[in-house]
């Protein structure tokens, strides 16, 4: 289980490098006070306990670690959701803060595949998504397809484009998830589109992500389409 478990970590951080994420590990030098630091500690390791501690000295809920992360994100980024459910009730948290690639709480929760913590985030009016890449990119990235439909439900753009004009069909194509890649067709996800980096489409991502099983999923589906 420990030897599955650093295989999935290093998969999960693998994508979040691709998309611009950042090291698995945040140092905390960024913190400007000890609480702060404790607060961003305790965070990693679904300290609940040190957070409250930390909170009720007045350490910042929003504090940053190095890589410019902020407690929530961290939380989110490491699985401590109960960590998470405490900052999230806070009165002067920022559901909406980002990371300086872009990445918000609600993202890195949809892509650990988390359907209570993205509810949770939801419920308290975390945003669906924002320009740029989105919740729905990142979940269909680790195949979650049951936070992609949660997602989808609350009015996610299922074209959304990336900065790269990349869609979640097209990340989806070239990380070889292929069921993922089959709900979003199922749920009307343009295959024709291009992006605006390599001019390629989902199809084509696969074949440069030398996946062609996923290449040969999508041109049948749309095979199967042009028949109807």
């Amino acid at each position: 289980m420990a030897i599955f478990m650093r295989r999935r970590r290093f998969a999960a951080s693998a994508v979040l490098a691709l998309m611009g994420a950042g090291n698995l590990m945040p140092l905390v030098a960024h913190a400007e006070t000890d609480d702060e630091v404790t607060l961003l500690r305790a965070a990693q390791l679904d300290n609940v306990s040190g957070v409250n501690a930390a909170l009720a000295r007045g350490a910042n809920p929003n504090a940053r670690d190095s890589a410019g992360e902020t407690a929530l994100i961290v939380a989110m980024r490491y699985e401590a959701y109960r960590v998470a459910s405490v900052l999230m009730k806070h009165p002067r948290i920022d559901l909406e803060a980002q990371a300086p690639n872009g990445n918000t709480a609600l993202m890195m929760a949809a892509f650990r595949g988390s359907k209570p913590a993205v509810l949770e985030m939801l419920a308290h009016g975390a945003r669906v998504e924002q320009a740029g890449w989105t919740a729905l990119h990142y979940a269909v990235a680790s195949g979650s397809i049951e936070v992609a439909e949660l997602l989808l439900e609350r009015h996610a753009h299922i074209d959304a484009e990336a900065p790269s004009g990349m869609t979640p069909l097209m990340l989806a194509a070239r990380e070889g998830q292929e069921k993922a890649v089959m709900f979003l067709l199922e749920r009307g996800a343009d295959a024709s589109r291009k992006d605006g980096g390599f001019h390629q489409t989902a199809a084509e991502f696969a074949m440069r992500a030398e996946k062609p099983w996923i290449a040969k999923a999508i041109n049948d589906f749309l095979a199967r389409q042009s028949k109807r």
